[in-house]
């Protein structure tokens, strides 16, 4: 189990955790110096949400059509080179 979990996060827990303690206090420095506070990216991120929720279900429905339009022409193609393939395997 400890090796799994070892791999999955890339080391030993206590050197993952002081590496990501380091990364964090060095790339907070950064941003300060830049004049970026948490509440920026916080609201950044509100504001993102907000836009596409305002963009409303129309966006969602242009999208659909786009794919559907494609796909009219995607899967045909696809499913007649599919069937060429397995002719071209059984002979």
């Amino acid at each position: 189990m400890s090796g799994t979990v070892t791999r999955f996060i890339g080391g030993s827990p206590g050197r993952v955790v002081f590496q990501l303690i380091a990364m964090s206090f060095v790339v907070g420095v950064i941003l300060s110096l830049l004049g970026v506070s948490p509440y920026d990216i916080l609201n950044g991120l509100e504001r993102l949400v907000m836009r596409i929720y305002n963009m409303g279900f129309g966006t969602i429905e242009w999208i659909f059509r786009y794919f559907l339009l494609g796909a009219v022409v995607v899967i045909p193609i696809w499913l007649i080179m599919r069937l060429l393939r397995v002719g071209r395997r059984e002979g």
